[in-house]
């Protein structure tokens, strides 16, 4: 294996065949030196992990050969004015800085995953057949609620249509599925395994190729069981299809938790996306989400891009070097070795967004997990609903479009996919990530640091909070004061508020309620006992 870099000697680990890891000298490469002359192909580049592993492999590893990326033509764009865009926008900053040649190792292939040989044309098939020896497969669809024919199709359609193709490949050292580590989240307890879901993947293939897509969604509660959702139930089945049909191929099965913002690099809390907690973020901070369901002492498992990335890339580079006998999962999750909790979420996002608010917010930013479902549907109804009705109410009247009642319930079906895994926790082992950063040097250990047991929570949720504001929402950070001024007028307005509703609220209850009333007229007469004991207040009456 060609490496296009002398391969250093030094002390390394190894791992035994009786998986016990010794210390000798050797050559194995690092992992630059491993990637420097491949030529690396990935699917779902378009996507958030996909556009930070491109940018990470060209800044940290800057010796690789090419870069192909699997993408279709979208909006009437083709895949090269897509790609263009990508290597384009502020996350490629850093990389610009170092390289400003650097787009010559990005070349767009145009295909997708779901057509027959990933509907590439036969130029293209030659070029990656003659190329390619490593494979990155992140495409797929990541919908929560996606039709079970779609979800089919892209996420274990096309993970059988990957492995056809990399068949092919003479070249291929390394394969690695990204796959998610709730594949399996009907198990409280998911060890580093492949586990057989009760429908077969032919089955399930051969049913959905002869259903119409009316039958499947009616079957679809019965199919995927006890799991939440399609994307969680197709994931675990693709990934024993590959179990049963990846053969001699030298493939890995990458299983991450919730991805959130970067942490350190490129920069820090880089997000581009509304998906999971950052839609969360987003939506507290415009003050419109008050209350979720979510057990507040429940594990939150995030891992911040960045760790994601050089975890996956320190795979590729495993399965390549290290030669595992047999199918190897990686679980990359953050609980087992930093938890961080939903409560804590709760808290330091509430920190920081009130020291960092975002632009044009409806309300106060004060979001709450609760375990109650009466508590929840309670605030749903008068803290959620209610004034929603009243700002379009207000918004009718001065004759602006109505868009709040839409929005929360829009918000409310967003919310509910999540909250299956805000009430919940889960048991992940983490041995085959602590083995991999053992076999790691002290360099690439620094350069590809994804040991969760770095992250200081309080920093990466600022971050995060900022990143949303920044990259997500579009905010410029030197707008921050005038952002903080309208925060202080908005709680002032809160306070008012509260004041007048307490005071209307009393005054009804002292007219209607003998207790009430009663109550008042001996708190009165305790303030005006109380004032004849002051010496000033007694003389003058």
């Amino acid at each position: 294996m060609s490496t296009g870099l002398p391969l250093a000697t030094r002390t390394a680990q190894v791992l035994t065949p009786d998986k016990s890891i010794i210390t000798k000298m050797s050559t194995v490469p690092s992992i630059p030196e491993f990637y420097a002359s491949q030529s690396i192909f990935i699917t779902g580049a378009t996507g958030f992990l996909g556009k930070i592993l491109v940018e990470k492999l060209i800044r940290s590893c800057p010796e690789v050969k090419c870069i192909y990326l699997l993408i279709r033509p979208k909006k009437g764009k083709d895949p090269q004015e897509r790609l263009d865009e990508i290597l384009d926008s502020q996350l490629f900053e850093k990389v610009k800085t170092q390289n400003p040649d650097f787009k010559r190792k990005c070349k767009a292939i145009e295909g997708d995953i779901i057509k027959e040989d990933l509907g590439l044309d036969q130029g293209d098939h030659d070029l990656l057949t003659k190329e390619v020896s490593v494979v990155f497969h992140s495409a797929a669809t990541i919908k929560f609620d996606e039709e079970m024919k779609l979800s089919v199709d892209m996420n274990i359609g096309g993970v059988h249509s990957m492995l056809e193709f990399c068949k092919t490949l003479p070249k291929l050292v390394s394969f690695v599925h990204i796959s998610t580590a709730y594949a399996n989240c009907d198990r409280n307890k998911i060890d580093e395994e492949v586990y057989e879901p009760p429908l077969k993947p032919r089955q399930l293939l051969d049913a959905c190729s002869w259903m119409d897509a009316e039958t499947l969604n009616t079957l679809t509660p019965q199919i995927i069981g006890s799991r939440p959702n399609t994307y969680t139930y197709t994931k675990s089945v693709a990934e024993f299809l590959i179990k049963e049909e990846a053969g001699s191929l030298p493939v890995a099965i990458f299983r991450p938790s919730i991805v959130g913002a970067t942490y350190v690099e490129p920069v820090r809390g880089w997000v581009d996306n509304v998906n999971g907690p950052t839609g969360l973020l987003a939506a507290i901070g415009k003050g419109v989400l008050r209350i979720m369901k979510g057990d507040f002492n429940a594990t939150a498992d995030i891992i911040p891009a960045d760790f994601a990335t050089n975890m996956l890339l320190a795979v590729g580079w495993y399965t390549a070097v290290h030669k595992p006998k047999s199918l190897m999962v990686f679980n990359c999750t953050s609980g087992g070795l930093n938890r961080f909790t939903w409560g804590q979420m709760e808290r330091l996002s509430y920190e920081y967004l009130m020291k960092n608010p975002l632009e044009n917010i409806a309300r106060v930013p004060n979001a709450k997990f609760t375990k109650s479902v009466l508590w929840h549907d309670t605030n749903v109804l008068f803290d959620h609903m209610l004034p929603a009705y009243l700002m379009d109410m207000y918004m009718w009247i001065s004759g602006r479009r109505r868009m709040f009642v839409r929005l929360q319930e829009k918000l409310r079906k967003a919310v509910s996919s999540l909250e299956f895994f805000t009430a919940r926790q889960w048991e992940f082992s983490h041995d085959n990530l602590l083995m991999l950063e053992r076999l790691m040097s002290p360099d690439d250990k620094k350069n590809f640091n994804f040991n969760p047991k770095s992250i200081h929570w309080p920093t990466y949720m600022e971050a995060y909070c900022l990143g949303t504001k920044r990259y997500v929402l579009k905010e410029h950070i030197s707008a921050l004061p005038n952002a903080r001024k309208a925060l202080v007028r908005l709680q002032r307005l809160n306070m008012l508020f509260q004041v007048v509703v307490f005071m209307v609220v009393w005054r009804l209850l002292v007219k209607r309620v003998t207790v009430a009333r009663v109550l008042w007229n001996m708190i009165l007469g305790w303030a005006g006992r109380l004032l004849q004991r002051v010496p000033g207040i007694a003389r003058s009456t």
